[in-house]
């Protein structure tokens, strides 16, 4: 029974972004059965929203990291930018 208890109090985050997900997914279908598509587009982008935080979870990504991940795009970007052409794109 510990190891139960043990179990779900170290994947609470887990479990807790499961069961949203679970929720999203059903007030989407319920929601564009009843033809309020942009209500169901809220709830699509809360579950995405949602099982991408779960992933991060799990791959044990913090919001630091995704800090230096997002310098290092806009590093990267600056850098290929810098090496275009001029006139480029052309109009």
């Amino acid at each position: 029974m510990s190891a139960l208890a043990t179990g779900v109090v170290l994947a609470r985050w887990e479990i807790l972004s499961a069961v949203i997900m679970f929720f999203a997914s059903t007030l989407n279908i319920s929601l564009r059965r009843a033809s309020r598509h942009g209500l169901a587009l809220l709830s699509s982008s809360v579950g995405i929203a949602v099982s991408c935080w779960f992933v991060m979870g799990l791959l044990g990504i913090t919001s630091a990291d995704m800090a230096l991940y997002g310098a290092h795009a806009k590093d990267l970007f600056v850098e290929i930018m810098s090496q275009a052409p001029q006139n480029w794109p052309m109009p």
